[in-house]
């Protein structure tokens, strides 16, 4: 008698722990991403009904840190996040030995030139003054936005690690101001032009779309570089939903909803 019910508690243990896997396997058909609230997670709702039309359902969860959305895809509990540049993503890893990759570009949040004391580009004469982020990576950006619409050149190779002695020609003889990235449009009356990333140009009442002399491009080192991603673990990148995502992510429709949105401060990237 005890013997049969060591076996009757065994059998029901097996079976119960077949129930429970089961139970635990997650469905392909639904998608789970970390995000971050703004643009991402916005951007992610309109991304809903396109995945449904193909059988998939979207579940966003929205988180206000930039170390959550990575550790919970590298344990698997999240399939994808969407709220990070390339170069975190990568120091993300080496730091912390988590095995992200990138799944698909998805948009980019410009740096722009904006009106100072002047309006145009073309008027641009000696000693005027462009004042720039004096921080590294923006002020790389800076520099390099400035590059791209003529002002100056930048030494071969420097890229975003390039600074103001990385500066080889100045046909112009601007000065550039380095300042801390929060205290340039406070100069603006005072400066031809500044030089500003997305947030403090939107704080300073500057519209990219309307205001901005030039901006990055989205086949500039800096878009590429800085695009943000939908991040998986590797290996998952191929998997056919996460694939569905991004196309999603990259549709028409969505271009169409970020372009209409966020009046140039994010811009879709191809």
């Amino acid at each position: 008698m005890k013997k049969k019910l060591i076996v009757s508690v065994a059998a029901a243990a097996l079976t119960l722990a077949a129930l429970t896997g089961c139970g635990s396997a997650k469905d392909d058909s639904t998608i789970t991403v970390a995000a971050s609230a703004t643009p991402h997670a916005e951007i992610l709702e309109q991304v809903k009904p396109i995945l449904e039309e193909q059988g998939y359902t979207l579940e966003v969860t929205v988180f206000s840190d930039y170390v959550q959305p990575n550790q919970v895809v590298e344990s698997g509990e999240y399939d994808a996040n969407y709220f990070q540049h390339i170069p975190y993503l990568e120091s993300f890893n080496e730091e912390h030995g988590t095995h992200l990759v990138n799944a698909g570009g998805i948009h980019y949040e410009p740096f722009g030139i904006y009106p100072g004391t002047k309006s145009d580009l073309s008027t641009l004469t000696e000693g005027d003054v462009i004042s720039v982020p004096n921080d590294t990576t923006n002020e790389a950006r800076a520099l390099l936005l400035l590059q791209d619409n003529g002002i100056l050149k930048l030494k071969d190779g420097v890229g975003l690690e390039a600074t103001v002695r990385d500066i080889v020609e100045n046909p112009y003889n601007v000065e550039i101001q380095e300042l801390e990235a929060a205290q340039v449009p406070r100069v603006k009356d005072e400066s031809a032009f500044v030089v500003l990333n997305g947030n403090y140009a939107m704080e300073a009442g500057f519209s990219v779309s309307k205001d901005a002399v030039a901006f990055e491009q989205s086949d500039s080192e800096a878009a590429k570089t800085y695009v943000n991603v939908i991040a998986v673990k590797e290996g998952n990148e191929s998997k056919e939903g996460i694939k569905a995502l991004v196309d999603a992510l990259k549709s028409d429709a969505v271009k169409e909803y970020i372009n209409n949105t966020y009046d140039g401060g994010v811009i879709p990237f191809d």
